[in-house]
């Protein structure tokens, strides 16, 4: 019988949906095949581009209705999200949080997070709330890539304690939408983060380079759960 694979949740960043983030990390499924299956969701949450903010009161339900993009929450009152803004809402952090639960119950369980961006963030927080007992879920290991510590209000009682969960922490040298300084900080939260950098900007990198930490802290994840089902069966 074939041993079973992990199986990964995907939490796409701001502006995206599960099919575009997908499309986007296919090299790196294809580099964890052999242990990993993802599963990829959509945000609750449509993001609606205004250009020009003096216009944002003119956008109109078809124009909600043709978005394509989504997000987790927003972190300002015009319903808009930036990683880099101190302060502010975290409009639709609710109904996220309930998604995820509801995620688990019907496509569960799942042994793993993947976040990018805006769900990195999301995926650290994850973290903290299971630890603290505040979600119902249960996962094992996070991946977080050009991930934050979110800066809105409410989520500033979180990142007290440290949290100890195997995670990779991945961010760019040259990310000039969240400044690796950012991810860092995301990073230090953790325990014992495994840390993998790449020169380039903001996206999840699955070149050469990367490609043995990957499959490394992959393999490790994947060997504690064939041992884990082998102690079910034995005990």
């Amino acid at each position: 019988m074939e041993p079973e694979k992990l199986k990964i949740l995907a939490i796409h960043g701001y502006r995206q949906n599960a099919e575009t983030f997908k499309q986007k990390t296919g090299s790196f499924r294809k580099m964890l095949h052999r242990w990993a299956q993802f599963f990829y969701i959509t945000a609750p949450h449509k993001v609606v581009l205004v250009e020009d903010m003096s216009k944002i009161n003119e956008v109109t339900e078809k124009d909600v209705e043709q978005s394509d993009q989504y997000g987790w929450w927003f972190n300002r009152d015009d319903y808009t999200f930036r990683g880099i803004r101190k302060g502010g809402p975290a409009i639709g952090f609710d109904a996220s949080i309930k998604l995820i639960e509801e995620t688990f119950e019907k496509h569960g369980p799942f042994d793993g997070l993947l976040g990018f961006s805006q769900g990195a963030c999301f995926v650290g927080l994850l973290c903290d709330l299971q630890q603290r007992g505040l979600i119902n879920i249960n996962f094992n290991f996070a991946i977080m890539s050009s991930g934050f510590k979110s800066g809105s209000l409410p989520h500033l009682k979180y990142y007290n304690e440290a949290i100890d969960l195997p995670v990779l922490n991945v961010y760019g040298e040259s990310d000039d939408i969240i400044p690796k300084e950012m991810s860092i900080a995301l990073g230090e939260v953790f325990v014992d983060p495994v840390i993998v950098t790449h020169p380039g900007k903001h996206y999840l990198p699955a070149a050469s380079p990367q490609k043995q930490a990957y499959q490394e802290f992959i393999k490790e994840r994947y060997s504690e759960k064939q041992d884990g089902k082998r102690s079910e069966i034995t005990s």
